[in-house]
């Protein structure tokens, strides 16, 4: 059913059209307004709890892209690129894509607050992908235009090794099974010459250390020493 403001129905027919989506789609309008509706425009009616639902969406379609496309990719590499593809980082940049910043309702203070535009964006994005999944109960009004980005990003990240992050997935592991993070512990190793390691780096949980790794930054030891550590993770046995 279309909203009772024309001017804010007009609004969302012109971003469906932009994902390429049939208006005649079978979209709940009044979803995918809460979806682009901050918190600070209303306590109770905003985009919170669909971007909770967004959140399990983008993962799921990323997980099937990954699947479908690479199916001799490692399982650590998955969820490597995976921590890449649903970043705040990643799912800002594909809003500005949409331009959802123009549909986006916020009020107060976040409307010059420049610092948090991109977990906005982030945010607002999830809470759409949430608001298309509950008008079908399936992914069939998200795939035909999220599965191209995912698919171009992967392959970008692939054949770009040091953009995996094996810290975001090491990070999610330990907060599923342990809930605490793990400890990096980063030592300089030696004044470098040139293209040498300067940095090592430890990476320890509840008192065991779980990987090392070496860079020529604390950032890229941090990963090594997180990749070492991932890959290490006994993979549950199919049955």
């Amino acid at each position: 059913m279309p909203l009772a403001y024309p001017r804010r129905q007009r609004q969302l027919e012109s971003l469906v059209q932009k994902l390429g989506l049939p208006l005649e789609a079978p979209i709940k309008w009044e979803l995918l307004d809460l979806a682009l509706t901050h918190p600070t425009v209303s306590d109770s009616a905003n985009y919170e709890q669909l971007e909770f639902v967004g959140d399990a969406v983008v993962r799921l379609v990323s997980a099937v892209v990954l699947w479908e496309n690479y199916p001799d990719c490692p399982v650590g590499d998955f969820a490597a690129i995976r921590s890449v593809l649903v970043s705040d980082r990643i799912l800002a940049q594909l809003a500005r894509v949409y331009g959802l910043e123009l549909y986006l309702l916020v009020a107060g203070s976040a409307t010059a607050d420049k610092v948090g535009q991109e977990s906005r964006l982030a945010d607002s994005f999830e809470a759409v992908l949430g608001a298309l999944y509950l008008s079908t109960q399936n992914l069939e009004l998200i795939r035909s235009w999220l599965d191209p980005h995912f698919h171009q990003l992967a392959t970008e990240i692939r054949l770009d090794p040091a953009r995996l992050n094996y810290k975001a997935a090491l990070q999610e592991w330990t907060q599923a099974q342990f809930k605490v993070l793990p400890e990096y512990r980063v030592v300089e190793v030696s004044q470098p010459h040139r293209n040498q390691e300067r940095f090592m780096a430890e990476v320890w949980l509840h008192g065991n250390k779980l990987g090392v790794g070496k860079g020529r930054s604390i950032k890229t030891a941090e990963q090594a020493a997180a990749k070492v550590a991932f890959l290490a993770i006994p993979k549950p046995e199919i049955p």
